[in-house]
């Protein structure tokens, strides 16, 4: 299987460089191609511009400025999200890549009256996120995890009916104690060498 690995922190050195790492063993353990993408080593831009929210809903067009990372999705199988939750979410260079790239008639065809979304991206059999957050998993029950949400369960609803999901989160990020750490990577490489 080849998997897009879409990593999103600006500290080569974070606990989330870690997980990446840990993603990346676990799927070359299980013999799968990885293609990693990462945001900030790439200088990705996240800011939609005017001239291209003007051509978003132009087939053909909208590609031109993402066309590269959207060959990438593309040749997919797989798509995991590693990425801390800030505020809730993913970080602002990732949804901007969410924003950019999984744009309409390549990714999926615009909803119409009484028509569901059209999936476009059926290569994508296998969606995760793979996080880390600051609140406990209670909170964010409460808050309603929108995260996971955007990252599972939207990018899902244009993947493969039958994708499988996965998610995987260490709450309490900055209080857990070193061990809780260690345990939490050992998981997510042994995780993704089941895959």
């Amino acid at each position: 299987m080849r998997a897009l690995v879409v990593y999103c922190h600006p500290v080569p050195a974070s606990f989330t460089a870690g997980v990446r790492d840990a993603v990346i063993r676990g799927l070359k353990a299980a013999g799968h191609e990885v293609d990693l993408l990462d945001l900030h080593a790439e200088g990705f831009a996240p800011v939609m511009e005017r001239d291209e929210r003007l051509a978003y809903h132009e087939p053909g067009t909208n590609v031109l400025p993402i066309a590269g990372y959207l060959d990438r999705v593309k040749q997919a199988e797989a798509l995991i999200f590693v990425a801390p939750t800030w505020w809730y979410g993913p970080p602002a260079m990732l949804k901007g890549w969410l924003d950019r790239v999984l744009v309409p008639h390549e990714t999926f065809g615009m909803p119409q009256p009484n028509r569901p979304l059209e999936r476009r991206l059926t290569n994508i059999r296998f969606v995760a996120t793979v996080t880390s957050l600051g609140s406990p998993w209670y909170w964010w029950l409460w808050i309603g995890k929108p995260g996971r949400r955007i990252l599972l369960d939207g990018v899902g609803a244009i993947a493969h009916p039958r994708a499988t999901k996965l998610w995987l989160a260490l709450h309490s990020m900055d209080s857990v104690s070193a061990e809780r750490r260690a345990a939490f990577l050992a998981k997510v490489e042994a995780r993704f060498a089941r895959v």
